[in-house]
């Protein structure tokens, strides 16, 4: 019995490269893609056939398209939104997420550390120029930024779509404010110069292929993290028990 073969669509297979972009993270949630007169140029299609394949990826819920342009649809917003809302300062989910992060990110370290390309280590070795600058001109909130951007190059040296997505995701929800004050946490004296310090032992662990090496220095890193975040809240709630104590005198009776 012989075999039918078919040629795949053109549309098909540039919907197929675009999704593989979306995967591998390439293309972001939010990121708008350049004109569709210039994208069509770029991938050597013609314009119908693009918009085809756009509107097969928009059907998936991977773009959206107006009258804008197109764009990276925030695929994961539907789960992250409402964890953003259920997570929000609940004392229980910090300790979890630490719990979490303090496996994931020795784990996502190790694995950089063997499969990073030299264009992953040249975007972590830009982040660490970067940090070492912010740092050096005392910018808390810019050096903060880089933070999380170097540990979003981590992930995606890891070359695990799964890490990089899920840890993305959470990284932005850190950008929020979720689990806790980044600005504050930088600003706590002495803090800034470890943080530099445990993020360059990442960086130069993963950037020297030691996995090993990363995955303890990143390991080190989240028990700071978590230790300094406790230590900030209990500072916090010392502090508004003393404020009350100190506004009693407007509600009790002479």
């Amino acid at each position: 019995m012989s075999e039918i073969v078919t040629t795949p669509r053109l549309a098909d297979a540039i919907a197929e490269r675009l999704q593989g972009m979306v995967l591998e993270g390439v293309l972001r949630p939010g990121e708008k893609l350049i004109a569709e007169r210039e994208l069509a140029a770029r991938l050597g299609v013609s314009r119908p056939s693009l918009r085809e394949a756009l509107a097969l990826l928009e059907a998936k819920g991977l773009f959206v398209t107006n009258k804008t342009g197109t764009v990276v649809a925030p695929y994961l917003a539907s789960l992250v939104d409402p964890l953003a809302e259920l997570f929000r300062d609940d004392e229980r989910v910090s300790a979890d997420y630490f719990e979490f992060r303090r496996v994931m990110e020795a784990h996502a370290a190790r694995l950089a550390a063997t499969r990073a390309t030299e264009v992953d280590r040249a975007l972590i070795r830009e982040c660490l120029h970067e940090m070492r600058q912010a740092h050096g001109v005392e910018d808390p909130t810019r050096e903060a930024e880089i933070d999380v951007r170097l540990h979003v190059a981590i992930y995606e040296a890891t070359h695990n779509v799964v890490i990089l997505h899920v840890l993305r995701a959470l990284s932005d929800l850190l950008r929020k404010g979720v689990f806790f004050n980044r600005d504050s946490f930088y600003r706590r004296a002495g803090v800034r110069d470890l943080l530099l310090e445990q993020h360059l032992r990442i960086g130069e662990g993963v950037l020297a292929g030691d996995p090993k090496a990363a995955e303890a220095a990143a390991a080190a890193h989240i028990a700071f993290v978590t230790i300094t975040h406790d230590e900030i809240r209990r500072d916090e709630l010392r502090q508004a028990a003393s404020l009350r104590r100190f506004a009693r005198e407007d509600i009790v009776a002479g």
